[in-house]
């Protein structure tokens, strides 16, 4: 899934390619992405304080739009990545807000001022690059993706954060919190479509460029659409018309669609079928207690690809030879399927240590042993 490890000895995703190809795997390449595009007529304000009897700094960063001000506020921890800079996108952003982007109605105008589409230049520069990057993954036999930027934030990180995506709820995350939105479907469930809306047309438009440039798979991530956040209920009204047009439009041009979403999995997985979501990315047999891998199996098999099976973390960066080893034979035993199955640590490796790259080689060489066997 995410291999932080060695991207970051890489300069660019061709570099991150052929490293992976020497390893012996199965490579992916992504397309580059597509920055958000700001309306010409929002500037932007950034000033740091620093509040009697608190512990951090607050950050605050204001966007001037024809509609009216927006402002967001964050407290500048210890691992905060971004210098004294607000990005509009980011996880970090979720549990260190002091004040939220979007927090009310009037909000929401205002933010389409930052929600533009890709501008004619951007979109002659995207082509031009995906183009190099599809003849790339042809010459290397690589599965080609659209959807997510591995990059972008080594390169506009000041203004627009990690995330160039195609998103949806998690946007949410990142401009509202996690508690603001749960409230408005019941409080105010059509401010909340509406704001649902915005995001995911701005989304879509990066999906038909992506499809547009003949790749295999398209990624939306939905770490936080998962039942963690949204019961059954919830997803069916706020989040399934949204997904169900994302997937038309993929299966439309005849590219797969890949779902990111690492716990809370078992209860949305109906939906995912009933959707028709072509690979569950982030099958993670440790995060949150861990996922009944049986059952997941009885429940996808013949209708979904897997992908996943060992946890990044506590496996790979800090297990034992045998716990890496065990953890492989229980992923092929549990998540082979007729729909298949992608063996992949979840979701990111990221210690760069002796024992770190010492496991790396121990899964690689497990899963050499047991792919044609189980």
């Amino acid at each position: 899934m995410i291999f932080s490890a060695l991207r970051d000895r890489c300069k660019n995703e061709c570099e991150f390619v052929e490293r992976q190809l020497e390893l012996g795997l199965d490579a992916v390449a992504h397309m580059p992405g597509i920055l958000p595009r700001f309306h010409p007529d929002v500037s932007i304000g950034e000033w740091k304080e620093r509040p009697a009897n608190e512990r951090y700094p607050v950050l605050h960063r204001v966007y001037h739009t024809p509609a009216g001000d927006l402002t967001a506020s964050v407290r500048q921890t210890e691992d905060w990545p971004y210098r004294d800079h607000v990005p509009l996108f980011d996880d970090f952003l979720a549990p260190r807000s002091t004040k939220f982007l979007v927090t009310e109605q009037a909000d929401i105008e205002k933010f389409r001022y930052l929600m533009r589409p890709p501008s004619d230049e951007d979109i002659r520069q995207f082509r031009a690059q995906a183009r190099e990057m599809k003849r790339f993954a042809e010459a290397k036999g690589v599965l080609l993706c659209g959807g997510r930027d591995r990059w972008a934030k080594l390169r506009h990180l000041p203004v627009y954060g990690a995330q160039y995506e195609v998103v949806g709820c998690d946007a949410l995350m990142w401009i509202c919190g996690g508690t603001a939105p749960l409230y408005w479907t019941h409080d105010q469930p059509e401010m909340l479509e509406e704001l649902i809306d915005v995001i995911a047309t701005w989304s879509r438009r990066l999906m038909e460029l992506y499809l547009a440039e003949g790749i295999d798979l398209i990624i939306k991530r939905g770490w936080y659409e998962s039942a963690d956040f949204w019961s059954p209920r919830l997803y069916k009204r706020f989040i399934s018309p949204v997904m169900k047009k994302d997937i038309e439009l993929s299966h439309q041009a005849g590219v797969k669609f890949g779902y990111i979403m690492t716990t809370g999995t078992m209860p949305r997985l109906d939906d995912m079928i009933e959707l028709k979501v072509d690979v569950n990315i982030g099958v993670d047999p440790l995060q949150r207690g861990g996922i009944d891998l049986k059952l997941l199996k009885e429940k996808s098999n013949s209708k979904l690809c897997l992908w996943g099976g060992v946890n990044g973390c506590h496996t790979i960066e800090c297990g034992t030879q045998e716990e890496v080893e065990a953890s492989v034979a229980n992923a092929f035993r549990f998540l082979s399927n007729s729909s298949g199955f992608i063996l992949s640590p979840v979701d990111n490796i990221t210690e760069d240590t002796e024992q770190t790259w010492r496991n790396i080689r121990h899964l690689i060489d497990a899963w050499k042993r047991m792919r044609y066997v189980t």
